[in-house]
């Protein structure tokens, strides 16, 4: 019996350790050939720039000793088909030579699995214009770059065929733009873009046979070892609750035939657990009396309204921080 991806070819961006290494290594459990990318420039203590560093700057470490080779490395040793690359997804042109690396090796490329980021975490009074720029250019603007040669792809292949083709992009967002994290505000303004980006790719593709979904992943990896420092580990043989392995199956099966009808979705997953957040819905509408609002008649409809709500509830959506399984 063939493997639910048998045939089929795959970038994973970010995949030298933590997340990106489980979804390479499960994509190709599954049967797809993989493209491993990883940057791996210096970061803090010599862990590469993109996923699996927390590096804030000035890093003077030597740079990981090819973490995407070993993980390609330890996916052909299985029996399995991989290469690694080293671009960084941030750069247009880089992003573009990535796409071509898959399609050049494999013939075409099938997934596109959206994983690198880096942190620098600030309260927003504090945070530099570089920090800003640094992680709305990896985390988005590394999104948008390998997207829009995956999608144009897709797109000539369909055109050529004359019928859809099959591709499927998963994005990696975070539930720190769904619940607002105060000290992250780079960062969760560009998971937030992410998911605008998927689902503006989504309607774009659709007719194409591609479908675009975002995950908001848990995981406790070098880029998070801060964030989850006071939740300690499981003795033994049990797997951790945030270990990365969690997240890498529903990568699978959303870059699988399976989920064709899976499309423009938001999910969270960890632990053992999967999520789907529902879209956003109108609360109240209020309709002006004349042709336009006035501020006396704003003050009247929207003042009211706000004073019944719960004092702090905003946009953001904390709870989903308190999701578990079971």
């Amino acid at each position: 019996m063939s493997l639910p991806l048998q045939g089929l070819s795959a970038v994973v961006t970010g995949a030298g350790r933590g997340i990106g290494r489980a979804e390479a290594l499960e994509l190709a459990r599954l049967g797809a050939a993989v493209v491993v990318n990883d940057y791996g420039q210096p970061g803090r203590g010599g862990s590469p720039l993109l996923e699996g560093s927390r590096e804030r700057g000035g890093g003077t470490g030597e740079a990981a000793a090819g973490p995407a080779e070993e993980v390609a490395a330890e996916i052909r040793a299985a029996g399995g088909s991989a290469l690694a690359q080293g671009g960084d997804v941030s750069d247009f042109a880089q992003a573009r030579a990535l796409v071509e690396s898959a399609v050049t090796a494999y013939g075409k490329l099938d997934i596109l699995v959206n994983n690198a980021g880096i942190l620098r975490d600030r309260m927003v009074f504090s945070m530099t214009e570089e920090e800003w720029d640094a992680v709305v250019r990896v985390h988005l603007k590394g999104h948008f770059n390998t997207t829009r040669f995956a999608a144009a792809h897709w797109r000539e292949r369909s055109k050529r065929a004359g019928e859809p083709v099959f591709g499927r992009i998963v994005n990696t967002s975070s539930e720190a733009f769904l619940a607002g994290s105060a000290g992250q505000p780079n960062y969760a303004a560009a998971k937030g873009g992410i998911v605008g980006l998927t689902t503006s790719t989504a309607l774009a593709l659709a007719r194409y046979g591609v479908t675009a979904n975002a995950i908001c992943p848990r995981a406790r990896t070098r880029m998070t070892e801060d964030v989850f420092a006071g939740i300690e580990q499981p003795s033994g043989a049990a797997l951790d609750p945030l270990a990365p392995e969690h997240v890498a199956p529903l990568v699978g099966y959303l870059a699988s035939p399976a989920a064709a009808h899976v499309n423009g979705q938001l999910l969270v997953v960890h632990g053992g657990m999967v999520a789907v957040v529902e879209r956003p819905r109108v609360a109240a509408r209020f309709d002006s009396k004349q042709d336009t609002f006035t501020y006396d008649e704003l003050e009247a409809v929207l003042g009211p309204y706000y004073a019944d709500r719960p004092a702090g509830e905003t946009f953001a959506a904390a709870e989903v921080l308190g999701l578990k399984r079971g």
